[in-house]
């Protein structure tokens, strides 16, 4: 049976995954630190769990327990390459299905974006999510789950 991890902590689509989810009959992780309290959903397929501090122990839990037949939804680039050299599926919360073929630029443009942060030339954070990018995740988490769903 196929399941979905969510990269919690900063992630903006936690409802449109569990109503994707709920429809599907999948069982959801949401895994965060703490750092940033998630009211639990009250939903049956929802899993909280709650990792101890430190950069990656969010990351390192999913990536240890993702299984082939799992899509995990994360905007953390080494998080998705983790999950796909598992076998599982990776989508960000704008929609953007990791695969593959574009993870490797996808890690070296984001080298290229630290490198530029440090010697003070980069830009600020992500911009922020809109309707569109809401349903090219919807769109993209649903083709994800169903072709897991078919090799599960």
């Amino acid at each position: 049976m196929s399941e979905i991890y969510i990269d919690a902590d900063a992630c903006p689509v936690r409802e449109e995954t569990y109503r994707v989810a709920s429809r599907l009959g999948l069982v959801v992780h949401v895994v965060a630190n703490g750092s940033r309290p998630i009211r639990p959903p009250g939903l049956a397929l929802v899993r909280m769990v709650v990792v101890g501090e430190g950069a990656d122990v969010a990351d390192d839990w999913i990536a240890e327990r993702i299984t082939a037949q799992d899509i995990c939804v994360t905007a953390d680039i080494p998080l998705a390459a983790r999950c796909l050299a598992r076998g599982a599926r990776a989508v960000s919360p704008t929609g953007h299905v990791w695969t593959g073929d574009n993870i490797g630029n996808a890690l070296a443009g984001r080298e290229v974006a630290r490198h530029l942060r440090e010697i003070g030339a980069g830009g600020g954070g992500p911009a922020p999510l809109t309707k569109a990018d809401r349903s090219r995740f919807l769109t993209a988490l649903d083709t994800a789950a169903q072709a897991a769903r078919r090799t599960a």
